[in-house]
């Protein structure tokens, strides 16, 4: 049983459906739940929650910035040549624009954090599992 399966039943917003529109972006299993999308807000926000292993790939965010809110389970968060940053709920983290990252669930754990999106997200590369299994060593 992996931990935090709590995550899955929506620990402070419902787990939404599967994310089938972004799949292409994610190994693994990952559900949205869209929360604002006013076209008179210039800012996106959805609940997103990965299963175990479950990650996006390197992306980056230009003429905006992402925050994270982590509202439950394990997970993780990458910037492109900075060591990972092991996540639990509570953390908050900020991306700038233009910086490549990912993040996504530890592999033992469910995951999941509320995005706050602005500008144009540019997908990149997925993450590989020779650089993630590494980190899984590193909590």
């Amino acid at each position: 049983m992996a931990k935090h399966e709590e995550v899955k039943n929506g620990v402070i917003f419902p787990i939404g459906e599967t994310n089938d529109a972004y799949a292409q972006y994610f190994v693994g299993q990952s559900y949205l739940k869209t929360l604002i999308a006013d076209p008179e807000v210039n800012v996106g926000v959805g609940n997103v929650t990965f299963e175990p292993g479950c990650r996006n790939n390197w992306h980056i965010h230009h003429d905006g910035f992402q925050l994270l809110l982590v509202t439950g389970g394990e997970g993780w968060y990458q910037e492109d040549g900075k060591s990972a940053q092991f996540l639990t709920a509570g953390d908050v983290i900020v991306t700038h624009g233009g910086v490549k990252h990912w993040h996504g669930a530890a592999k033992d754990s469910w995951f999941e954090h509320i995005a706050i999106t602005a500008g144009r997200p540019e997908w990149l590369e997925p993450v590989t599992d020779e650089i993630y299994d590494q980190l899984e060593g590193g909590k």
